[in-house]
């Protein structure tokens, strides 16, 4: 049995969940979502808990498992609290500010660079702190989105100019030496 698989995962308050088949559909505060999963994995509720089951040990049933466990879990979890992704920039001249619901990032490009949220997106920009967060209610929309924003200007190695994740490891590459030239 997948150790994931077999978690329960428990439904809070304010959560609806309503199976219909492999269909999938959860209510919250933040958002709804709606999910087709594959017939071979047995989804349940009952006393507020989402049970996964595979009916047999095939390899394919046994792929699916955790992997379907995993995204129940990111759809109520979405629904509930929702998820945040974090990016900082660094760089002279870099900026990034909001107009009504559009981020607008100045990237030392010609031009500023204008993102519109897709549906169940926002943003937020802080100056101080020189971050831009991403919130939604879905996982895979939310982390898609902050790719997107850092493929913008992604971090150049020499001197760590750009948009990265917050606590993203950046390599760095050593310069020009200019000994032993003539």
């Amino acid at each position: 049995m997948s150790r994931i698989g077999r978690l329960p995962i428990a439904v809070p308050a304010g959560v609806q969940v309503e199976l219909s088949g492999s269909d999938v559909k959860v209510k919250g505060p933040k958002g709804q979502m709606q999910r087709a999963f594959s017939p071979l994995i047995d989804i349940a509720l009952e006393n507020s808990q989402i049970t996964i089951t595979r009916r047999s040990d095939n390899p394919a049933e046994r792929a699916l498992h955790g992997t379907t466990r995993a995204v129940l879990n990111n759809m109520v979890r979405g629904v509930s609290s929702g998820f945040e992704r974090i990016l900082e920039w660094d760089g002279v001249g870099y900026r990034a500010e909001m107009s009504g619901p559009t981020l607008v990032l100045h990237m030392g490009y010609s031009h500023p660079i204008k993102v519109e949220p897709p549906q169940g997106i926002s943003f937020e920009v802080d100056l101080k702190t020189r971050q831009i967060k991403v919130l939604g209610y879905d996982k895979e929309v939310v982390g898609q989105t902050a790719s997107e924003i850092r493929a913008v200007r992604p971090v150049e190695p020499y001197l760590g100019k750009g948009l990265h994740y917050l606590g993203e490891k950046i390599r760095r590459k050593a310069g020009k030496s200019g000994k032993g030239k003539k």
